[in-house]
């Protein structure tokens, strides 16, 4: 079962005849706003004591009912400043009552669909939310967010429908769509095609690992190639996660909906590139052929892993990917992956982990999630933690008796198996919201993705 088509995300509406004026302000804006209004509206404003504190709302009254509205916002330019309206205001047509900046509309546009969206594929929401409307929509930004809720859609749906073959399916949709071509190398094919740890990870399941790549765009433009962790459900393996670490595991292949997303998202726009998305789609199960601790694991690059822990199988099953990736030799090699709780210890579910080899691609990176507000922060690849991978039997180990820099030695894991020439970078995502924030409801998140988008965009020049 592969997910819905989605049309105009929610939230958002063009030509409505019936949209009540929508007035946006900040604490700052305020008093000049207030100043503006009537006598009588601004009783009504003292009575119901807004001030335009961020994520507030207020109905302002007219002669037969509701005339309009005012929303708080923290900052104009920050999509989530508006992720309260479509559900703090009445299931109606709202329309901005004055001229905003392109970049601020851009912003609202976004964080009202943000805001708006509920994972419905199971049960409806208890009420629609408040519909926006605007003479017309950006269409890139229409894009972003359509990525953005692709991500919380893929991520949301348990594992029953979003196995590794539903993996599959969504990728082989999205490929049809945009005319691109798709190989999967599965089930013990991948020992044949020399996908060892792929395969390792993922044979104890009922269903079958494989490596999903899907391949678009001009051998004339700059080769950009996106991985992403597809765990659609980490038990841990035989090194069993307890019940609470395991519960919202189906969330392990958020790499995978990040860099199909993104890789959806540079065919929709139709950026000057030429892509090829890698997706390494597993179930790390418990059964009688489950790969154990202290088993040596071969990897497409020759380099043999010692399993020290099998809940560690995120990094091994993409060094496979990795060096595949890097064999075509992009312009730039990125990677998505829920790869360690080490990088939530150290900068909480909001950030994301950055690392890379290539200082111009972290910066730029870097500086397109301020300027987008879709935050990401620098880790370093500090290899003298290599130390801490050290096995008496193999190459390198995928964990080892040490907790120190958990997210460090993940990454500088996954570094082993890029070449030193190959420009690459690596997000440590969480891809979760733990609890309901305007605009950022329980569950699914996409985090970097549209500063990702914006880096491409610089790539392909666009």
């Amino acid at each position: 079962m592969s997910l819905p088509p989605r049309s105009l995300p929610p939230g958002l509406i063009v030509n409505a005849t019936d949209a009540l004026p929508l007035h946006v302000v900040t604490r700052a804006s305020f008093a000049d706003w207030r100043a503006a209004q009537g006598s009588t509206l601004q009783a009504w404003i003292d009575a119901h004591g807004f001030d335009g504190s961020p994520v507030t709302a207020l109905m302002l009254p007219g002669d037969s009912g509701a005339a309009a509205a005012v929303i708080g916002v923290a900052d104009p330019l920050d999509p989530y400043s508006y992720g309260h309206a479509p559900y703090a205001l009445p299931a109606r047509t709202w329309t901005p009552a004055a001229t905003l900046s392109a970049d601020e509309l851009a912003a609202l546009q976004l964080g009202w669909g943000l805001g708006s969206y509920r994972f419905n594929r199971y049960r409806q929401p208890l009420r629609a939310p408040a519909q926006l409307q605007l003479a017309s929509f950006d269409d890139d930004m229409l894009a972003q967010l359509s990525a953005s809720l692709r991500v919380r859609d893929l991520v949301n749906t348990p594992t029953e429908h979003m196995g590794p073959d539903q993996l599959e399916q969504v990728v082989c949709e999205i490929a049809e769509r945009f005319g691109a071509r798709i190989d999967v190398v599965s089930g013990d094919d991948l020992l044949t095609h020399n996908f060892p740890a792929i395969h390792a990870v993922g044979r104890a399941s009922h269903r079958a690992p494989r490596l999903i790549a899907l391949h678009w765009g001009d051998d004339a433009h700059p080769h950009v190639a996106i991985v992403g962790k597809g765990v659609c459900f980490d038990t841990g393996g035989l090194d069993i996660k307890p019940a609470d670490g395991m519960r919202n595991m189906k969330k392990d292949m958020g790499g995978a909906a990040h860099a199909i997303a993104l890789a959806e998202l540079v065919m929709e726009r139709k950026l000057p590139l030429r892509i090829t998305l890698l997706v390494p789609a597993v179930e790390n199960a418990i059964g009688p052929n489950a790969f154990r601790p202290g088993e040596v694991v071969a990897t497409r690059q020759g380099l043999s892993v010692e399993i020290d822990n099998t809940d560690a199988e995120g990094r091994v099953i993409l060094c496979d990917a990795l060096t595949y990736a890097a064999e075509q030799k992009p312009a730039l090699l990125l990677d998505f992956a829920t790869l360690t709780g080490a990088a939530r210890i150290a900068l909480g579910p909001d950030l994301p982990a950055l690392y890379s080899n290539d200082e111009s691609v972290a910066l730029r990176w870097l500086e397109a999630g301020v300027q987008l507000r879709d935050p990401l922060w620098r880790m370093p690849l500090w290899r003298p933690y290599l130390r801490y991978l050290t096995s008496t039997v193999a190459d390198i180990a995928n964990g080892g008796p040490s907790r120190m820099a958990g997210s460090i030695t993940a990454a500088i894991y996954l570094e082993g198996f890029v070449p030193s020439d190959q420009s690459w970078a690596h997000l440590d995502v969480y891809a979760w919201n733990d609890n309901d924030r305007p605009g950022r409801p329980v569950g699914g998140e996409a985090q970097g993705l549209r500063s990702a988008y914006a880096l491409l965009k610089a790539q392909a020049g666009a």
